[in-house]
């Protein structure tokens, strides 16, 4: 039967973590991670996010923001997750470690992640945001406009987000980090262009895609120079105010952009649009190996029926036989 052409994504996301993947499809997530021994460790979980059950979630703009807050959360939690199998038995508690247990006792790792959290926003809002606008300042003198001065602040954003990109990549265990990265791109792309799901087939599909979070970071930073370019506000003060209460606003215009993007992904402009954030991610993947992306592929399939998907979308279904073809050839 012939295909159909598919132009929407599947719907399922994910997040490399430390030697593993989690994968994502609405409220299921399932984090794969290969031990120190080899051994692979597979946890289906349900996460409802922020505000479960409200419909103000799911308007267009408005979801954006609490897309942003689920994906910091849940990551946080995942990361912390793998990280456990990694952990050297041999270390002794802190006496930091000790008191938080002693204070919060059971919700001492939630306590944790919520701190974890909110200090990274504070410290990401104050680099990417704050910085910036202060940096800009020193060339008020020199320069009259308003406008001009918010595309210097803009450009000052952007170099300071790509130095940050470079510099953690050069990480070794970032490096490791960006291949599982990579496997779970090919996963995506895999499925999406209707490939049987094999680890061949997963190997030779790209470990780029549109609905990426670097994709994501690079359209937030565009948006938050077209923006800043046209709200005028007196004070300084209230400038970095205005740059504070906005992060929320371009969070949502930047998930809408890298939603369409995901589901218009043949589109000539969505192309162009994409390009950027696609070049970038040839620094925040890598390529993975074979047993990193049977790693992923284990967590699409706990919480991704890719056979009805194929039916649906592109008018086939898939027998085993295909797939012990697609195995050998």
């Amino acid at each position: 039967m012939r295909k159909k052409k598919c132009h929407r994504s599947c719907g399922i996301g994910g997040q490399a973590v430390l030697e593993g993947v989690m994968m994502k499809n609405k409220d299921v997530y399932a984090i794969t991670v290969r031990k120190p021994d080899g051994e692979l460790v597979v946890d289906t979980e349900e996460y409802h996010g922020v505000w479960h059950g409200h419909g103000i979630k799911k308007l267009p703009f408005i979801r954006g923001i609490f897309n942003f807050l689920d994906s910091l959360i849940l990551g946080s939690r995942v990361l912390t997750y793998s990280a456990n199998f990694l952990e050297d038995p041999s270390m002794k508690e802190t006496v930091s470690d000790k008191m938080v247990k002693k204070l919060f006792k059971e919700n001492a790792e939630k306590v944790v992640s919520a701190v974890t959290i909110t200090l990274s926003i504070i410290l990401a809002i104050g680099i990417f945001m704050v910085l910036p606008y202060f940096l800009s300042g020193l060339l008020e003198s020199y320069v009259r406009s308003t406008r001009v001065l918010a595309l210097f602040e803009g450009v000052i954003r952007l170099v300071i987000f790509l130095l940050y990109v470079v510099i953690i990549s050069a990480l070794e265990d970032i490096k490791r980090v960006y291949m599982y990265h990579g496997a779970e791109h090919k996963c995506i792309n895999c499925i999406e262009k209707g490939r049987p799901f094999t680890v061949k087939n997963v190997m030779r599909s790209s470990r780029l895609h549109t609905r990426c979070g670097t994709s994501f970071m690079l359209f937030v930073m565009f948006v938050s120079i077209i923006l800043f370019m046209f709200i005028k506000v007196e004070g300084p003060l209230a400038r970095v105010g205005i740059r504070i209460l906005l992060v929320p606003v371009i969070a949502g215009i930047s998930y809408e952009l890298i939603r369409f993007a995901g589901n218009h992904g043949n589109n000539f402009f969505v192309k162009l649009l994409s390009a950027p954030g696609m070049w970038l991610q040839t620094m925040t993947t890598k390529e993975p190996t074979e047993d990193m992306v049977e790693v992923a592929m284990k967590s699409v399939e706990a919480v991704f029926d890719w056979r009805e998907y194929y039916k649906e979308e592109f008018g086939y279904e898939v027998t085993e036989e295909w797939m012990q073809e697609e195995s050998h050839e």
